[in-house]
């Protein structure tokens, strides 16, 4: 008698459309992450070295963002949020301007994508799945991780729920490490110093951040 296959708790055959592949999708000058950040920035008054000081980054680094030569992870787009007095999810998917939004899977979502420090590595590409919901203060993702990220811990304000959809992802959370399969989920705060990234080549979850 064949043995049966475990399955995850939800149809992960509906993400099919979402998770199977993931474009490599660049940002036109006007719609990208760098230039939100810039122009929130010069609305505020500040300068680079002003938001250098208030966020802890490096100014050549916050050019280089701000230049779309290097792609933000969410940590710091947090951050950088929080900085700018501007909702995590304006910088990160744009203002939304509906009560809410429903996402098809045939639907096709435009991706971002996150680099590491020096922009040279691609650590993961992720799709807002609510960009059009005006005043949010949570943004639900695809996220689509690589093996092996630049290794330095995230920490930042807000909280963090991260579900499994495929592959096996690792997780470091303070001094503790883990390993999670498809079904499984993790809740944590975001002051928490964490890490996430594929355990080998590729992984997908769903992420939803809250950043207060």
């Amino acid at each position: 008698m064949e043995e049966k296959k475990h399955k995850p708790p939800i149809n992960v055959d509906y993400f099919e459309d979402l998770t199977g592949e993931i474009p490599a999708v660049h940002d036109s000058p006007l719609e990208g992450i760098g230039e939100r950040i810039r122009i929130l920035r010069e609305k505020k008054g500040l300068s680079l070295e002003a938001l250098s000081r208030l966020t802890g980054f490096d100014v050549d680094f916050l050019i280089a963002i701000e230049n779309n030569t290097v792609q933000p992870q969410l940590g710091t787009s947090i951050k950088l949020s929080k900085a700018l007095d501007s909702a995590f999810g304006r910088i990160v998917s744009g203002v939304g301007e509906k009560l809410y939004s429903i996402t098809r899977k045939s639907e096709k979502i435009k991706s971002s994508r996150s680099t590491a420090a020096k922009g040279k590595k691609e650590i993961y590409t992720y799709m807002s799945l609510a960009p059009d919901v005006r005043g949010r203060h949570m943004e639900a993702l695809i996220v689509h991780l690589k093996e092996n990220p630049d290794p330095e811990m995230s920490i930042h304000s807000g909280e963090e729920f991260i579900y499994v959809l495929e592959g096996t992802v690792s997780l470091d959370i303070g001094a503790d490490h883990f390993e999670l399969e498809p079904g499984d989920s993790v809740y944590y705060l975001s002051t928490t110093p964490h890490l996430i990234a594929a355990k080998q080549k590729e992984a997908t979850i769903i992420a939803v951040l809250y950043g207060d």
